[in-house]
């Protein structure tokens, strides 16, 4: 039944993602958009609605910045705001991150640490802690996981929210919104298309940050640019070193396929960056934080199987020595850092 709920899944993401962002839906694709486009006024007052609370939050006690995005799916928002909180911390500050923790089995809110059990974190959470060994806080409603992060780390001067810019219960001090290639997809609210907010709203949000080559789906008064640098491989398990591309190539065996998969929202990224780094590989797409377990995992016979760092977390104590992960980087220009100091500083 779950394999089922899974295979639903993945099939209405990939026809949503054609719809969404193909070049040209086709008849089909234009008549799938002429009915659902009378449901985008529902996502518009929603929108609308919480804008209109968010502005009537009071000021976090902290200064408190969101990294989200206007678009379903991924942009590669977990990777800036580890990237964000990271460069502050090397500047003296003392960050904390929030994340909602997809995933999750847990419902309360809790902190994380690099050894948090994966049913408790949520892959998002568990990647942040592990890559920054900041005090991560997770939970559904963000208020009170900043409540919690603040009581248990008063020293806390500075934190950073990976998504929640549609949560209507976090009060924000600045806010990001992260594009890559895709943009603005065809420019519709959902379900018609992959806004979750009308793209007017971007005029009140704090910056533009484009990753991916992206170019700025509208004029705005600030945007910055970040780039994502593969860092090298590492065994899901744990044990090993760091390797290269070309030394991850050479472990496969003569003959021997490499299996790639990601159970991400936007996969196709994961793919080409590892054909950039030259690794031919066959792609297997789950769903977006799709559940993986060992049985699956042995089905796949391949040599080695290399996966993005949000899938190895979910299966690190089951994953055998085939199980390997690409590790990136967000590179945020140094100007976004200085900019944001300036705005807490103020």
């Amino acid at each position: 039944m779950a394999d089922s709920a899974a295979t639903v899944q993945r099939t209405l993401e990939r026809a949503l993602t054609r719809l969404w962002f193909g070049r040209e839906p086709g008849l089909a694709g234009k008549l799938a958009v002429a009915l659902l486009s009378p449901l985008e006024l529902v996502t518009a007052a929603l929108a609308r609605r919480q804008r209109a609370r968010i502005a009537a939050l009071p000021p976090p006690p902290v200064p408190l910045i969101v990294v989200g995005n206007l678009v379903v799916g991924g942009a590669g928002k977990t990777p800036l705001a580890a990237a964000i909180a990271t460069a502050l911390a090397g500047r003296g500050r003392h960050p904390g991150l929030l994340v909602r923790g997809h995933g999750r089995q847990a419902g309360t809110i809790t902190m994380v640490a690099a050894d948090t059990p994966i049913a408790d974190a949520g892959d998002e959470a568990l990647v942040l802690a592990r890559r920054t060994g900041l005090p991560v806080a997770v939970g559904a409603d963000r208020s009170q996981a900043l409540a919690l992060l603040l009581a248990r780390h008063p020293e806390i001067d500075v934190v950073i929210s990976d998504d929640g810019l549609q949560h209507d219960r976090l009060a924000r001090s600045i806010e990001l919104a992260l594009f890559d290639r895709r943009g603005l997809g065809n420019g519709r609210l959902l379900p018609a298309g992959p806004l979750r907010e009308p793209a007017a709203h971007l005029a009140q949000m704090d910056a533009l940050v484009l990753t991916d080559g992206a170019e700025a789906p509208v004029r705005h008064p600030r945007s910055y640019r970040s780039g994502i640098v593969a860092l090298g491989f590492s065994r899901v398990d744990g044990s090993g070193s760091r390797v290269t591309p070309a030394q991850f190539a050479r472990l496969a065996e003569p003959g021997s396929a490499i299996t790639a998969l990601a159970g991400i929202a936007n996969p196709e990224r994961f793919f080409k960056l590892l054909a950039a780094q030259g690794i031919s590989a066959t792609a297997l797409e789950l769903g977006d934080h799709e559940a993986l377990d060992e049985q699956r995992l042995g089905l796949i016979k391949s040599g080695l199987i290399v996966m993005t760092e949000k899938d190895a977390v979910k299966c690190r104590s089951f994953a055998d020595r085939r199980c390997w992960f690409l590790e990136i980087d967000a590179i945020p220009e140094p100007a976004l850092i200085g900019w944001l100091e300036e705005v807490i500083d103020g």
